[in-house]
């Protein structure tokens, strides 16, 4: 992935899909720099979502504007990131580096029963509901990827750098 190609790698999906274990594998196998956007939530986004509620729209958009502002003052770095919607994707990717996403996609129930396992966590299994119902998948004109939760965090980490490896080359 060298040259002025670099993208920005957008690691996106429903809370418990393991985005920051794989955004910050992928990171160090590129020396991209990592950010966990939940880093960047507001203090009252966090205690919406630790009380249960989800947030809406006008509560992510601050959040979505400070992602892009991370990624803006870099060439490129290594984001976890939900992105669910397409419009949260078309804020991110409005950078001057290329920016990839990959989505990591699981059954609901592999996602819940992780999610129950991880302890010291903000984000609360009964948003997965309105997360699901909120993700809109890749379009075919997105740069980007989908990749199954199931596999393992290295195998999953070597996907996503093959994939932008091979896909920063052809465009």
């Amino acid at each position: 992935m060298g040259g002025d190609r670099r993208p920005h790698i957008v690691v996106m999906g429903v809370t418990g899909c393991g985005k920051s274990t794989i955004a910050r594998q992928v990171a160090g196998m590129t020396g991209g720099e990592f950010l966990d956007a939940d880093d960047l939530h507001s203090p009252s986004n966090v205690a919406k979502m630790a009380a249960g509620t989800p947030l809406t729209d006008a509560d992510r958009a601050p959040w979505l504007e400070a992602v892009h502002d991370w990624m803006g003052t870099r060439s490129a770095g290594v984001v976890a990131c939900s992105a669910l919607r397409r419009r949260y994707r078309d804020v991110l990717r409005n950078v001057t580096a290329p920016v990839a996403f990959v989505h990591l996609d699981g059954a609901p129930t592999t996602i819940r029963s992780r999610m129950a396992a991880r302890r010291g966590h903000f984000m609360r299994p009964v948003l997965l509901d309105s997360q699901l119902a909120l993700l809109e998948p890749l379009e075919p004109d997105e740069f980007g990827v989908v990749l199954d939760v199931g596999a393992g965090p290295d195998q999953i980490a070597r996907a996503v750098v093959d994939f932008v490896r091979d896909r920063a080359v052809a465009r």
